[in-house]
């Protein structure tokens, strides 16, 4: 090999470091115009070399990266000849940034003269990806320490609301099953006690009318009296059943469109006899009020409940207000309360005395059937205990504020009717002694025997021809046989494994004719659900007495 070919070949060794070098390579003069630029470079950029070649490397540059560079690395560069590393962005192109690290060196001569500029770029495209990926995960980390630090700075309290939390909610759901567990008693003794009661007024009746049938005496005055005596303390008995099965849920309802305000003013005529003298009684009935659907005379009988409480905690006199208006409960309310009660758009009667007032522990067994802050024999303690149930039965919500030697509000919440609909007026027509006799045949079934024996008495003095069973399978056994029925008077709660509302349904496949007539001691779901009548169905409530009987059997009969 000749030192030609030896030279040669160095010199396209050189030439390939050059042009493909890992970095880009850069000849500038000292004014930074490009003299010449490998292909590395251009190859990165965009550009052929040519068209790099002529033009400032500085103006390669994006506008900050010029504006450093004038400001901060050429005087750098003048002051001591060179600079290491220096982050910038390059533009290519297509116009897109290219980052870049640049060192940069003068060439000078012996007269100290810059002569030209070596400058070398580093693709720093993965080192700054790598870098703002370092950042993000330091601030990741930094956040991190500041929630942990701010975690433990607020532990302990957020512990403590956690705590209480619970607690609230563990005292919510025990008050809620005692309450639920007292319904449930209460509404099972209502109901076998209401069996009795209507054997005990009916056997009052019979000894009330017989009496009136014998010679008048001194015996038969003290026979009328005592009979006089006992129905007034079983009609007691009876009103303390129906609070009973009020707090319970498991009256029948029999809702309808109401105008509260209109209820209310309708009312107070007789609630200011009630309350007396010494008690002043305003009403105010809020304008655009919404209708609900609610039962007429149960809500009556609860606004009359809540004033009797108030007046009896006013005994030198105060005043009471009834207040009417819209309202709406919130999701942040109904989560504040224990029992389940549904956000929306309800009607509110507010009543409100100006009376002793009560303590948080009275507050806290208010609604509790028998608890009573009066004195004995001036309180059966089941006044507001059928508030409650009434109002819960009816989907709404009942609410006592109270605090000692200012008085108390009762704020009862019931559910705004949809649609238009509007209250409607209803006339109840008492029947004569002539309208309840009849002689069509009714079959009675029944499963308390002394209970089934007086209805059967009852109905057969009436005029009718009466058959009886004490089971669903054994009227139906009556039916199979061919007896002409016109109405079916069925208890709902039955033995042998058939309730009323399937007894009915059996008979009425047999007869579609067949009129029905269902007697209860509390509601079951076989005819009310939702505490509420289904359609078409005819129901008399135990206890009930020969008259009420009569005349419900032959308003069932004539419709």
């Amino acid at each position: 090999m000749t030192d030609q070919t030896h030279d040669a070949d160095a010199e396209e060794d050189l030439a390939d470091l050059f042009e493909n070098a890992p970095c880009g390579y850069v000849s500038a003069e000292p004014g930074g115009r490009i003299t010449k630029v490998n292909q590395t470079l251009a190859v990165w950029l965009g550009w052929r070399q040519e068209e790099l070649v002529g033009r400032r490397f500085q103006d390669l540059l994006n506008i900050a990266g010029k504006i450093y560079f004038e400001t901060h690395f050429a005087p750098l560069l003048r002051m001591q000849g060179f600079f290491n590393e220096v982050a910038l962005d390059l533009v290519a192109r297509e116009g897109t940034r290219f980052p870049v690290l640049v060192n940069a060196v003068e060439r000078r001569d012996e007269d100290g003269h810059v002569r030209f500029l070596r400058i070398t770029v580093f693709n720093a495209s993965d080192r700054r990806r790598y870098e703002r990926e370092l950042l993000d995960a330091r601030r990741a980390a930094e956040q991190a320490t500041a929630e942990l630090r701010e975690l433990n700075q607020t532990l302990e309290a957020r512990v403590a609301e956690a705590v209480e939390q619970r607690m609230q909610a563990e005292e919510a759901l025990r008050q809620a099953q005692k309450m639920e567990a007292i319904g449930q008693l209460t509404g099972g003794v209502a109901h076998d006690f209401n069996n009795l009661l209507t054997v005990i007024m009916g056997g009052l009746e019979t000894i009330s009318r017989q009496a009136n049938e014998l010679p008048q005496g001194s015996a038969t005055g003290r026979i009328q009296r005592s009979a006089a005596m006992a129905a007034h303390a079983a009609d007691r008995a009876a009103t303390l059943t129906a609070r009973l099965l009020a707090f319970s849920r498991r009256q029948p309802l029999d809702p309808k469109p109401i105008d509260p305000g209109r209820l209310v003013t309708g009312l107070a005529d007789m609630l200011q006899r009630t309350l007396g003298e010494t008690v002043a009684l305003q009403t105010v009935i809020g304008a655009g009020l919404w209708r609900t659907l609610a039962d007429p005379a149960e809500l009556e009988n609860a606004l009359v409940n809540l004033a009797v409480n108030a007046r009896d905690a006013m005994p030198d006199g105060g005043r009471l207000t009834i207040e009417t208006s819209n309202a709406y409960l919130d999701d942040a309310y109904v989560a504040s309360i224990a029992e389940p009660v549904a956000a929306g758009q309800y009607v509110l009667i507010a009543v409100s005395d100006t009376g002793s007032g009560m303590d948080a522990d009275t507050l806290a067994q208010v609604f509790e059937p028998f608890f009573t802050t009066k004195e004995v024999g001036k309180g059966t303690g089941l006044g507001l205990s059928q508030v409650y149930g009434f109002v819960r039965q009816s989907g709404g919500h009942v609410r006592i504020y109270s605090e000692v030697g200012e008085g108390t509000t009762v704020k009862i919440y019931l559910p705004r009717l949809a649609g238009a609909a509007t209250a409607a007026e209803f006339e109840v027509r008492a029947p004569t002694v002539a309208d309840v006799r009849g002689d069509e045949t009714v079959l009675v079934v029944e499963d308390h025997e002394d209970l089934r024996a007086y209805s059967v008495s009852v109905l057969a003095e009436a005029g009718y021809r009466v058959l009886e069973a004490n089971s669903g399978p054994e009227a139906l056994a009556l039916l199979e046989r061919g007896s002409r029925v016109d109405l079916l008077f069925t208890d709902v709660v039955l033995p042998d494994g058939m309730d009323g509302r399937r007894l009915a349904n059996e008979a009425a496949r047999r007869n579609p004719r067949l009129k029905v007539l269902y007697t209860t001691g509390y509601t079951r779901n076989a005819i009310v659900h939702n505490g509420r009548l289904d359609p078409g169905v005819q129901l008399i409530t135990k206890p009930f007495t020969s008259a009420e009987l009569t005349a419900k059997v032959r308003q069932v009969l004539d419709d």
